[in-house]
């Protein structure tokens, strides 16, 4: 006989009544809310509103790539590395003006300058705009990589470009590039991570952007573009400097200042005479512009012309084929490589020394030196010492410092070349070789301690200049007329030694005086006196 379980009283029965309608009512619900989709069915779930999946919205803070520790870490390096490429920068930034011990560059500064500068502003963009990645902004940084890369082999590859810039040079391009590897790596980086945060908090990627994300965007790219073209103007004045290193230099390239450069020295002409004695040799030294442009092809012409047996010219520091020295370079410290130079080609003078500009100061420093062996001066348009302040001026410091900053962009070079077909020559030592980093800096040099070293070194060569040097001046009547002091300093400059041969004023020369036929005439017919002393 089996036994049922009744319920005890009514209530109990009632109980179970109404579960049994709440059961039937959940199973009608489950029923309605799995009917077969159509047109009203959603596609994606309820980010904000849904009760099943407590979704964040795409504004909510929460909503970051800083969540994940990778995009932490790679934030994290970029700034370790954008500080030392500041410490790097400065560096670069004080080589100019003094160069470290082993920072120095044969070519110039400015190029490892440049690049390291262009490592610089990609870092701070990244940093800047690190957590809206841009797909622009990546573009722009592959391509900036890609023509570092470039410039990386034609350093390498040129075998000018490699004696030039040292590792200072290679280090800084190349640690460029990998910044700009990195710049992209770092961007897909937070992308990544914007996107994977984006599906876990907020159930889909987002691909609109606030008012302030697109104007992110488009500052990063603007930045980003402007270094692009820097670096593709850069790669087009690299490409112009190995294009010149075809030009071999007319002399010999000698090792200096305990080989950590090259002097470029040219000679022509016979050292013994038909006698068996030594012939006296005309030192030319350059003044504004490198001996090759002008004064070489006057003293060509004068040799021709049986004026002159033989002469010598040096290239100084920086200019034409020679190499930059370390900073800081004084007239002392040019005429003890010039004096390095002559001894390593076996060269021993006699000397009579001609000079321009200011050339003449350099000449009068090296003739105090080697008084035995000068046997004459002649200064064509002499600057003199009291004038250094102007060559020495804040403001032409401040220009020339600029404007070797900017050299690497070919800005004035690469429009010459392309427009005006100039040459190779031409940039190396003619119309257009102040536009090179190496003569800028040379000029820089020049500038910072002319009226400090290079003052100094010149009124001490004045007190130990030999007095029985023959002393000739040739002085610019334009110039003359141009300046009101020109003229009192060039009266000055005929009593450096008591042995004044001539002082002739070319009434219608300019400052550069063997550009007249009276001007070549003159300077000629005087050199042609001192020799045969």
């Amino acid at each position: 006989m089996s036994t049922k379980n009744w319920p005890h009283n009514g209530h109990e029965a009632s109980d179970h009544g109404r579960d049994r309608d709440d059961l039937a009512v959940g199973r009608s619900s489950v029923e309605t809310h799995h009917h077969e989709p159509d047109e009203h069915t959603r596609l994606l779930p309820n980010r904000v509103d849904s009760t099943s999946i407590s979704y964040l919205s795409p504004d909510d803070p929460a909503v970051s790539p800083y969540n994940l520790w990778t995009v932490r870490l790679v934030r994290a390096i970029t700034v370790i590395v954008t500080c030392l490429t500041f410490i790097w920068w400065v560096l670069m930034l004080v080589s100019v003006f003094v160069t470290p011990p082993g920072l120095h560059a044969r070519g110039s500064p400015f190029f490892a300058f440049s690049y390291t500068t262009v490592a610089l502003i990609t870092l701070i963009t990244s940093l800047l705009f690190f957590a809206v990645p841009s797909q622009p902004a990546r573009v722009v940084s592959i391509v900036t990589a890609v023509l570092l890369l470039v410039d990386v082999v034609m350093m390498l590859a040129v075998e000018k470009t490699r004696h030039e810039e040292l590792w200072v040079g290679v280090a800084s391009v190349i640690w460029a590039t990998l910044m700009a590897v990195w710049a992209v790596a770092a961007d897909r980086t937070v992308q990544w991570g914007k996107t994977e945060e984006e599906e876990r908090l907020t159930g889909r990627p987002e691909t609109r952007r606030t008012l302030l994300e697109w104007v992110q965007v488009l500052l990063s790219s603007i930045m980003l573009t402007l270094v692009s073209i820097i670096v593709l103007l850069t790669t087009c004045t690299l490409t112009l400097r190995a294009l010149d290193a075809r030009v071999a230099p007319p002399g010999e390239r000698y090792w200096v200042d305990e080989d950590k450069y090259q002097i470029h020295l040219f000679c022509s002409g016979p050292k013994v005479d038909a006698h068996g004695n030594r012939t006296t040799t005309v030192l030319f030294e350059g003044g504004e512009d490198a001996v090759e442009h002008g004064l070489w092809q006057f003293a060509e012409n004068a040799v021709k012309n049986g004026s002159i047996a033989r002469y010598c010219f040096a290239d100084r520091p920086g200019i034409a084929w020679s190499d930059a020295a370390p900073s800081p370079l004084s007239a002392s410290m040019a005429s003890d490589v010039l004096s390095q130079a002559l001894s390593r080609a076996g060269e021993e003078g006699p000397w009579v020394l001609a000079s321009a500009g200011i050339g003449s100061l350099y000449s009068r420093v090296f003739s105090s030196r080697h008084g035995q062996e000068v046997r004459g001066l002649l200064m064509i348009d002499p600057l003199h010492e009291d004038l250094l302040g102007r060559v020495g001026a804040p403001g032409r410091g401040f220009r020339l410092w600029l404007q070797g900053v900017l050299s690497p962009c070919g800005l004035d070079r690469i429009p010459a070349a392309i427009l005006r077909h100039r040459s190779a020559r031409d940039r190396i030592y003619g119309g257009s070789a102040y536009q090179s980093g190496g003569v800028i800096f040379a000029k820089l040099q020049e500038s910072l301690v002319a009226n400090s070293l290079t003052r100094r070194d010149v009124v001490s060569s004045r007190t130990i200049q030999y007095k029985t040097t023959p002393v000739v001046v040739v002085t610019s009547g334009v110039q003359m007329r141009k300046d009101s002091e020109w003229e009192s300093k060039q009266r000055d400059l005929t009593h450096l030694t008591s042995n004044l041969e001539n002082w002739d004023i070319v009434d219608q020369a300019p400052h550069q005086v063997w550009r007249t036929l009276e001007g070549r005439e003159m300077i000629e017919k005087r050199l042609t006196r001192l020799v045969g002393l």
